[in-house]
C-alpha cells in the first residue's frame, strides 16, 4: 500500500516538473520571437499625419480614419480692437483620410478659401527602423483639387471646371534623430490649369516649386514645439513660415501655431502668398482625431 502511494506522488512530481519545463520553454520561445524583430519601425516621428499645414510621414493604422479641422484667422497686427485677427473670420478646412492598409490612405478636404475641394492620397514607401537599417521614412503625396467659388460677377465668361482644377505632388523625407528631434523635408510641385486673377492666390503662373521643411522638438511626453518653412524655388513670392506647439490630450492632437498665410491646402500653400513674418503672422489651430473602423 505504501509503495502505491509513493509511486503515485512520484508520478505527480514528475508530471509537475515536466509541465514547468514546457512552460519555461514556451516563455523562452516567446521571448526569442520578440528579440527576432530588431527592425521594428520607429514610432511617432510626428504627433499626427499633418503638422501645422504640411502632411507628414506619420502613417495611419489599417482601417482607421483621421479627421482634422484646421483654422487660420486674420493677421495679429490688427491689434486688440480686432482681437488679434480673430474678428476677421477664419479660413476653415475639414479633412477625412482613411487608411486601407498600413502604407496607403486616401483623403478628401474642403477649404473655405475659394470653396476648394481636394482629393489626395499618401503612400508610405519606406519607414525608419530602430536599428538604423532604414535610416529615414519616405512617403509620397498626390492631390487633385477644384475651386468651386461663384464667378458669375465677372464680365467675361466664368472659368470652367478644367480651368478651376489644380494638382500637387510631394515627397516627404523624414528622420527621427532622437526621442526629442524629428525633421522632414517636403519637395513640392503644384500645377494650376489656369491661375485666374479672381482666385484668392497671389501667383499668376501655372507651375510652382517649393521645398517644405518641418521640425519637431519634444518638450514632454505629450507636447512638442513645431516649425514650418516653405521657401518657393521658382518665383518671387514670400516664403511660408510657421511656429507652433502640438499637444496630445484625450485621444486628440491639438496644434496651435502662428503662420504667415491663410492657405490650408497644398496648392494654395505655394501659390496663395504670405505676409512678412512678425508683421503678418496669423493665429491658427488644428484639431486631429483618429477613429478605428474595424468591426468587433
Amino acid at each position: 500500500m505504501m509503495e502505491k502511494i509513493r509511486n503515485y506522488y512520484l508520478d505527480k512530481c514528475v508530471l509537475l516538473f515536466m509541465g514547468i519545463l514546457m512552460f519555461d520553454g514556451m516563455a523562452m520561445a516567446q521571448l526569442e520571437r520578440k528579440l527576432l524583430d530588431p527592425d521594428a519601425e520607429v514610432e511617432l516621428i510626428f504627433h499626427a499625419p499633418r503638422q501645422i499645414n504640411l502632411l507628414t510621414v506619420e502613417p495611419l493604422e489599417e482601417k482607421t480614419l483621421h479627421f482634422a479641422i484646421m483654422h487660420t484667422f486674420g493677421p495679429v497686427s490688427g491689434g486688440i480692437r480686432n482681437l488679434y485677427g480673430l474678428d476677421n473670420g477664419a479660413n476653415i478646412q475639414f479633412s477625412f483620410e482613411y487608411a486601407f492598409d498600413a502604407n496607403f490612405s486616401l483623403g478628401a478636404s474642403r477649404s473655405g478659401r475659394d470653396k476648394f475641394y481636394n482629393l489626395y492620397g499618401r503612400y508610405h514607401l519606406l519607414k525608419q527602423t530602430k536599428t538604423g537599417s532604414m535610416p529615414f521614412s519616405l512617403s509620397m503625396v498626390a492631390a487633385a483639387g477644384v475651386n468651386t467659388s461663384d464667378y458669375t460677377f465677372l464680365q467675361e465668361e466664368a472659368p470652367d471646371f478644367r480651368e478651376r482644377s489644380s494638382y500637387a505632388v510631394q515627397l516627404l523625407l523624414a528622420r527621427k534623430f532622437s526621442n526629442r528631434v524629428s525633421v522632414q523635408l517636403s519637395p513640392s510641385l503644384v500645377y494650376f490649369q489656369a491661375p485666374h486673377p479672381a482666385y484668392l492666390i497671389e501667383g499668376d503662373q501655372q507651375l510652382y516649386l517649393a521645398l517644405g521643411f518641418s521640425g519637431k522638438y519634444k518638450l514632454t511626453g505629450k507636447s512638442s514645439l513645431t516649425l514650418q518653412w516653405i521657401p518657393n524655388l521658382n518665383n518671387d513670392l514670400r516664403s511660408n513660415v510657421g511656429v507652433g506647439i502640438d499637444i496630445e490630450a484625450g485621444g486628440h492632437v491639438f496644434q496651435m501655431y502662428f503662420v504667415t498665410s491663410p492657405a490650408l491646402n497644398e496648392q494654395y500653400l505655394l501659390a496663395g502668398g504670405n505676409g512678412v513674418p512678425g508683421e503678418a503672422f496669423r493665429l491658427g489651430f488644428n484639431v486631429n482625431r483618429i477613429f478605428g473602423t474595424r468591426s468587433r
